[in-house]
């Protein structure tokens, strides 16, 4: 029982830190009294440590199987992981504010996408595949509960923040914003004008991304405890 108490107490972290600041304007009262950079600076601390937490305290709670894991299934995190960071590594600083990693104070130009018109939320649709791939790969109970949390907190945030973005720039501005980019899209990759000006820091942030990922996938085993490989 110890096990389930703190892997809920955990969760229950998890989910109010990113919830109870937003009730009541809490988090505008917050930053208002410490000043945005501290309060984003705190908070991304003690995000990272509650992450840490409740991955821990999976590891920790009871093994409830749901579903047995065969061989075929540790392919689907090992062929889904590299896009994923090749998505964190192109949304990072992407050139429009509505979505989570966007250049903060940037103006969207809808002439010039950039990344949003592959997709104006990649780290979400990062979060969203590393989660599913990996609930597919872990079958007993307390890491599907985590990763299906994780993988609908991803997708739940993309229409709230498109909604968000709809109220930040009217109608006129929110109608060119969405025709100008996509949730996910390869059509800009078969135009060549868009290839011209986005394809080399595209190929950049992607062999980061890959690097980044082949680090992970090395020291998978020695951090998590359990070899990701097939």
């Amino acid at each position: 029982m110890m096990g389930w108490a703190e892997y809920a107490l955990a969760l229950a972290a998890f989910v109010g830190s990113h919830f109870v600041p937003r009730i009541g304007g809490l988090r505008e009262r917050l930053i208002a009294r410490v000043g945005r950079r501290t309060y984003f600076s705190v908070y991304g601390l003690v995000s990272v440590a509650v992450l840490i937490w409740v991955i821990v305290a999976a590891g920790r709670a009871p093994f409830v199987e749901l579903w047995p894991q065969l061989p075929w299934m540790r392919w689907v995190p090992n062929v889904a992981m590299p896009l994923a960071a090749v998505l964190v590594a192109a949304g990072f600083g992407i050139a429009q504010p509505h979505t989570l990693g966007g250049k903060r104070g940037a103006v969207f130009d809808p002439e010039r996408p950039g990344v949003a018109a592959l997709s104006r939320h990649p780290l979400f649709l990062a979060l969203a595949l590393w989660a599913s791939a990996h609930l597919v790969a872990n079958g007993d109970l307390a890491h599907v509960i985590l990763f299906a949390i994780f993988a609908a907190l991803a997708l739940g945030a993309i229409p709230v923040f498109d909604a968000r973005a709809r109220r930040a720039l009217g109608p006129d501005a929110a109608c060119a914003f969405f025709e100008a980019s996509a949730v996910l899209s390869l059509a800009p990759l078969t135009q060549p004008a868009w290839r011209r000006e986005n394809g080399g820091r595209l190929i950049k942030r992607a062999a980061i991304g890959l690097a980044v990922w082949a680090v992970l996938l090395g020291s998978h085993g020695a951090v998590i405890g359990v070899s990701p490989l097939p």
